[in-house]
């Protein structure tokens, strides 16, 4: 798989368990650390862990490895390294103190796809 679907899978899996304001930023041109950069906010420290363990069996699934996952008892910034794919896992607060996509604002963010919400149709009702 390549980085960039990774990444995308990524953001997928983590959006798939309630992760807010997930960016994803393309670091193949400004950094040597890693190909993407994946930030995203947890509503909770429960919610984070949640996020991490739902990316980390979506990874091996796709038989992806996984160097390391970093920070995950406290939960308040997990980071999984996926080797060309790094994800961000952060409670709000820390997300705006440590403020990576302004730190990285040279990084290209990719665009991702909104699934579109099912929504229901209100039948009208008439009464005679």
């Amino acid at each position: 798989m390549r980085s960039r679907q990774k990444a995308l899978l990524v953001a997928d899996l983590a959006r798939s368990k309630k992760a807010e304001d997930i960016v994803v930023l393309d670091m193949r041109k400004i950094s040597n650390i890693t190909d993407f950069f994946i930030i995203l906010t947890a509503g909770s420290t429960k919610r984070a862990q949640t996020i991490t363990d739902n990316i980390e069996n979506g990874l091996r699934k796709a038989d992806e490895s996984l160097s390391n996952i970093e920070g995950y008892q406290e939960a308040r910034w997990i980071l999984v390294d996926a080797y060309d794919v790094v994800t961000h896992v952060f409670t709000g607060d820390l997300r705006r103190f440590y403020n990576l996509e302004g730190l990285w604002g040279d990084a290209p963010k990719v665009r991702l796809c909104q699934k579109k919400r099912k929504t229901r149709s209100k039948k009208s009702s008439k009464r005679k």
